[in-house]
């Protein structure tokens, strides 16, 4: 991206560059036709040619004793060039010609010469040029004829003072004029490159006013960026909406804690005020029946608030494990016939199995204990009393795997993933299951801080299976 963009702008600054110089070779080329045009043109490819070649040409011309002529070379450079040459004595008189018209002058007067050179005159058709050779001590004049019909010849004749202020002029509405195209172009690519960004400042300010629903074309130069920006609307949204479901979570559950702690609360309270009022006389058993409910509810109050406690250290992390090599096979048999023991369970079924009698492994027993108790306890209170459940424990290489299954109610689709979410309470929770709704996410987390990981199998009206992998 930042490459791409680096290199737009480069291509943009030198187009204009390129397309600057184009303008300016363009109005010099104009100029030059319009000078051309008009005959004012100070130079010409033609005629300095013609007359280097006059200048050199002198070379060409040998002086003897016995006369004059030129060398073969130079004869070939008069046909290749349609020339002709004409050799005069100081007098003026024609003393060697080759090639030269009809209608030349044998004999030249100072005035012939200057008028020959000045004016094209019909008879020669030609446009002379002079030069000069010395030899055996006399001075010689030759006329060189070009009869090319291209070629023209003008006579320039300037101001130095007016041509430096012509060329500061020029100079200054050139830079004027390239200053004014190059913004031109400039505020065009500019316009081009920046309005993106403008949609893109539009797209931030969307979002940190918590708008997440505006979606944008993934096209140009920032198109990565819009995906990205489209990317993160998506994902607002759904934290946001997440944010707002775990809130009303958050309030149920509240409200549900609240509801179980002011019901024992006032079981407590009420059968309290009864004992310590005089006016009643209580038998013994009434006393001890009354201090027997008082005890229960206190440990539901006790249990709840350990739940709220733990939660919250695994939850910042805080929770320091007590790790120690122990045999899972006793522990979670151990679980198992505590749970049985329990009055209120004894009526349940639960199989036990193991791969080895003894399966070693480093946790800390208590949380391990914890989070076993929490899934049989789940598997008991959401299905009905007909419902067999069956623990195992099984070590397969390096790993330990704890499943607790049974083949009750199972768990719908859309809640599988969220049973070990705080707060979260299936909707498969009957009126008699009135826990902290923590009792999953303690067990996920207990999980997860020994390095282990715990799934969930199930499928609606024919069972769920809970599987715990730990590390030995």
């Amino acid at each position: 991206m930042k490459w791409r963009l680096t290199g737009r702008y480069l291509a943009s600054v030198v187009l204009i560059v390129v397309i600057v110089i184009f303008m300016n070779l363009l109005v010099a080329l104009g100029f030059n036709i319009y000078h051309i045009q008009k005959q004012e043109s100070p130079f010409q490819q033609g005629e300095a040619s013609a007359e280097g070649m006059t200048r050199s040409f002198s070379q060409e011309i040998v002086i003897s004793g016995s006369g004059i002529s030129i060398t073969d070379q130079g004869k070939r450079t008069l046909e290749s060039n349609q020339a002709w040459v004409q050799v005069l004595d100081e007098n003026g008189r024609a003393v060697y010609g080759y090639r030269v018209p009809a209608g030349a002058k044998t004999k030249y007067t100072p005035l012939d010469i200057v008028q020959t050179y000045k004016y094209m005159e019909e008879e020669l058709m030609s446009i002379v040029f002079i030069g000069e050779k010395q030899g055996n001590g006399n001075r010689y004049s030759y006329l060189v004829g070009f009869q090319h019909p291209y070629m023209e010849r003008y006579v320039l004749t300037y101001d130095i003072r007016k041509v430096g202020r012509f060329l500061q002029v020029g100079a200054l509405t050139l830079i004027c004029v390239d200053g004014f195209i190059a913004l031109c172009i400039a505020y065009m690519f500019s316009k081009r490159l920046t309005r993106p960004l403008s949609t893109l400042i539009d797209g931030i300010k969307q979002l940190a006013h918590k708008n997440y629903r505006a979606r944008y074309e993934t096209k140009g130069i920032y198109k990565n960026v819009f995906y990205n920006l489209n990317v993160l609307s998506e994902q607002l949204q759904a934290g946001e909406a997440e944010r707002k479901h775990l809130d009303r979570m958050k309030e149920e559950w509240i409200s549900n804690i609240t509801h179980d702690i002011k019901t024992p609360l006032a079981s407590i309270q009420g059968y309290a005020e009864l004992m310590k009022d005089k006016d009643y006389g209580f038998s013994i058993e009434e006393m001890q029946e009354y201090a027997e409910i008082i005890e229960h509810k206190s440990v539901y109050l006790r249990e709840l608030i350990e739940d709220l406690n733990l939660s919250t250290r695994l939850k910042n992390k805080k929770l320091a494990l007590s790790k120690k090599s122990i045999n899972l096979v006793s522990l979670i048999r151990g679980t198992v016939i505590d749970t049985l023991n329990d009055s209120r369970y004894a009526s349940r079924s639960i199989d036990f199995r193991c791969s080895d009698e003894v399966i070693k492994a480093e946790v800390d027993d208590i949380l391990i204990r914890r989070a076993v108790t929490n899934l049989i306890y789940n598997a008991i209170v959401h299905n009905p009393e007909s419902a067999a459940i069956a623990v195992s424990v099984e070590k397969t290489g390096q790993h330990v795997f704890i499943r607790v299954e049974d083949n009750g109610k199972g768990i719908r689709e859309d809640e599988v993933n969220r049973i070990f979410d705080r707060y979260f309470r299936g909707t498969n929770t009957g009126e008699a299951h009135k826990g902290s709704g923590l009792g999953m996410a303690i067990t996920h987390d207990i999980v997860e801080a020994h390095g282990g990981d715990i799934r969930v199998e199930s499928r609606l009206g024919e069972g769920t299976t809970i599987i715990i992998r730990l590390n030995v």
